[in-house]
């Protein structure tokens, strides 16, 4: 089995998600995480966050889950993120993600068949998350948040031979989006060539138009 892309789906996602962060004023990641995270169909949806941090794309992923009946998780750093995540995410469009409290390779041990991650470089070490990663058979989407370049993150997820990088893209969306679609090593995807598809994400704010290749 692999991922397989629904632009149905996906499209619900991003259009609840604007709606929703419009009364925020805030555009740009939380839509276009969520539409990726709905579009893919993800049933383990993991994510980070600390105090301080923005909850917009914590809300776009819950509605995504939601879309695709999937279970949302947060992982958070101590007692104040959870208290204060608990709360900003009282009031969110969707259904209240499932907090875990850690160190990256401890809480992620709980985890198993993860398909969409999405990782925040402002207060994570993504290293550490990638050394810990049990991810789902038909494969994972990898998002690092607030990425200030392209860069070479993906090697610990091919260490070992587990798991093969299927292709990669950076977005100047927000502070920057590295992301990875990620296969299981050996698995049963196809060698066939696929049809690729394309997203087109429309910043709000700014009016840039980003199109985003998928397999």
């Amino acid at each position: 089995m692999k991922l397989v892309w629904s632009p149905e789906t996906a499209s619900k996602a991003y259009i609840d998600t604007v709606k929703y962060c419009e009364l925020y004023q805030e555009s740009g990641v939380a839509e276009l995480i969520s539409a990726m995270a709905a579009g893919w169909n993800a049933k383990l949806i993991v994510e980070t966050w600390a105090q301080g941090g923005d909850a917009t794309t914590s809300v776009g992923l819950s509605i995504a889950a939601g879309h695709t009946s999937g279970r949302h998780v947060c992982i958070v750093p101590d007692e104040r993120s959870r208290s204060e995540y608990a709360s900003a995410m009282s009031s969110s469009a969707g259904a209240s993600p499932e907090i875990l409290v850690g160190e990256p390779e401890e809480v992620m041990a709980e985890l198993e068949g993860i398909d969409f991650l999405v990782v925040d470089g402002r207060c994570w070490d993504f290293a550490r998350f990638l050394r810990a990663l049990k991810l789902s058979h038909r494969g994972a989407v990898l998002v690092y948040k607030n990425a200030t370049a392209a860069a070479c993150r993906w090697r610990g997820v091919v260490e070992g031979g587990k798991y093969r990088v299927v292709r990669t893209a950076f977005l100047p969306v927000g502070q920057g989006l590295d992301i990875a679609h990620v296969a299981a090593s050996g698995g049963s995807g196809s060698s066939k060539p696929t049809k690729r598809k394309w997203v087109k994400h429309i910043d709000q704010r700014s009016g840039e138009e980003h199109v985003i290749r998928t397999n």
